[in-house]
């Protein structure tokens, strides 16, 4: 089945590598106009490069709500629209046993991984889907559905941003649809510190033998954001390769 995005406007943010990045790749392939977000405008600017479609690009920190109000509004003035908002940005500045995190740590955590949805998904509303309607993907993880020992914090916010997937799919609904969509272990920068020691070990506790690659986890975003899915709204899909069923060693 061949999925299409003719006449969207999607944005994705952090989206300049990644699984943003794959994301706003398939997106555009697909036919939809897309605005990225990230931090840097170099990175943005090199991603955009590498994207066949109509692509644009916009700076902006997700945790700072003058950023996304002004990325946002860039999406409006250069495409008129945004039917399809991915909240992908995310971060994770510790890792250790949670009940040693420093605030400024967690306030991070908590600013970018879960207010942050909250906001952009208010600011996508106001701008444009209370009136025609959209789809809303929040990038999650399953972490957010178990207990690991040093990133704790990081997974709280997950189960939190699942959380509020359920609230918004509810509150929005029938105009906007929002899922969730939680990815096991990536080959991401942002997860190099824990694949990257042991990638072969880690592997073996995979039912299906390896570790994701961002690819991976865009082909289950499309599917979300898609009228393939047109009768799901409050779900979560799970892609981790087979963690959860795994009998390997």
């Amino acid at each position: 089945m061949e999925i299409r995005f003719d006449g969207k406007v999607a944005l994705v943010t952090g989206s300049s590598r990644g699984i943003g990045l794959a994301i706003a790749t398939e997106l555009a392939a697909g036919g939809a106009r897309v605005m990225l977000s990230s931090r840097k405008a170099d990175a943005l600017e090199a991603a955009v490069a590498g994207i066949d479609g109509d692509v644009a690009w916009s700076v902006a920190n997700a945790g700072e709500p003058d950023q996304a109000s002004a990325c946002v509004d860039a999406t409006i003035e250069r495409f008129g629209a945004v039917d399809i908002l991915v909240n992908n940005a995310a971060t994770n500045p510790y890792m250790g046993p949670t009940i040693d995190i420093d605030l400024p740590r967690l306030d991070k955590t908590v600013a970018v991984n879960w207010r942050a949805p909250l906001f952009w998904s208010q600011l996508a509303w106001r701008a444009w889907m209370q009136e025609h309607g959209g789809v809303i993907l929040n990038v999650a993880s399953i972490g957010g559905l178990s207990v690991e020992p040093t990133i704790g914090a990081y997974n709280a916010t997950k189960a939190a941003l699942l959380h509020l997937t359920r609230t918004l799919a509810a509150e929005l609904a029938p105009g906007v649809r929002v899922n969730a969509i939680a990815p096991g272990l990536v080959k991401t920068d942002m997860a190099r510190a824990l694949w990257e020691p042991n990638e072969e070990a880690m592997a073996r506790t995979h039912a299906l033998g390896r570790l994701g690659v961002p690819d991976d986890i865009a082909s289950g975003a499309l599917f979300l954001i898609s009228d393939a899915s047109s009768w799901m709204t409050g779900e979560v899909l799970v892609v981790d390769g087979g963690a959860g069923v795994s009998t390997r060693a």
